[in-house]
């Protein structure tokens, strides 16, 4: 599972699932690029990386992931600064929680264009670099139990997400000859701050776990990074539920 001198993007990387990954992929070995709209707190984790003493490189930079020309500049900016790029964690995202009939048209677009969109303008402008380069690697993209099921106030969320399984799987397909793998995760309910800290809300979501409980945003990093490595070359195009049995118990 070693990722010494992989060159390696991830998108919503200054919190939450992302932060976990970047220092997931750095205890591996991993060159990094944290890239976020805050730039703060990227800069925070990228000091973080290094801090971990793995003699890892680790840069901050501020993208609007919805903006296809913000991750074009990403992708160069990552080569410019590692030398190479052999994936990425396509795993900024948003929520907006609203009943169907109130979702105009401006609140399912806030939604789809950062949560959908971005991951096609990754493995886009990351693919097309890679393959300029003749670099190998893998792209993981964070999908969600929603992309599953039907969940209320959600449809625009649900939409995205079910998307990103798509496109892992056909991004993989389409990607296989230039030896690059495309697959996802489907995390279950999360805990971080997002979240909130009141256990009284966190606990409904923690029962619809197997075990009764939120999962931590390390054991979803600790996923991403076992697809990034060689010991996951057999996964591809299948999203990894990563979820506590959530869609199996609902079944």
């Amino acid at each position: 599972m070693e990722l010494k001198d992989q060159a390696l993007i991830v998108t919503g990387g200054a919190s939450g699932i992302g932060r976990a990954a970047c220092l997931a992929l750095a205890e591996k070995g991993a060159n990094l690029i944290v890239a976020d709209f805050n730039l703060d707190g990227a800069e925070a984790v990228a000091k973080e990386v290094e801090a971990l003493g793995k003699g890892v490189k680790a840069f901050a930079y501020k993208v609007d992931v919805s903006k296809a020309e913000e991750v074009e500049a990403l992708v160069e900016f990552a080569v410019e600064k590692l030398g190479t790029l052999n994936g990425m964690f396509n795993n900024a995202g948003i929520g907006l929680v609203k009943p169907f009939l109130e979702m105009d048209p401006a609140s399912y677009l806030k939604v789809i264009e950062v949560d959908q969109h971005s991951v096609y303008y990754g493995l886009y402008y990351g693919a097309k670099k890679m393959v300029e380069l003749g670099a190998k690697g893998a792209f993981v993209n964070t999908a969600s139990i929603y992309g599953s099921i039907a969940a209320r106030g959600s449809f625009n969320y649900n939409a995205a997400k079910a998307a990103v399984v798509s496109m892992s799987r056909s991004g993989a397909l389409e990607l296989a000859e230039y030896g690059i793998r495309v697959v996802g995760v489907a995390p279950g309910f999360i805990d971080t701050p997002i979240l909130g800290d009141d256990p009284a809300a966190k606990a409904p979501l923690a029962a619809q776990h197997m075990h009764n409980r939120l999962i931590q945003p390390e054991k979803v990093a600790s996923v991403v990074a076992f697809l990034f490595s060689d010991a996951a070359s057999a996964v591809n195009g299948s999203t990894v539920a990563v979820d506590d049995g959530f869609l199996s118990f609902k079944v």
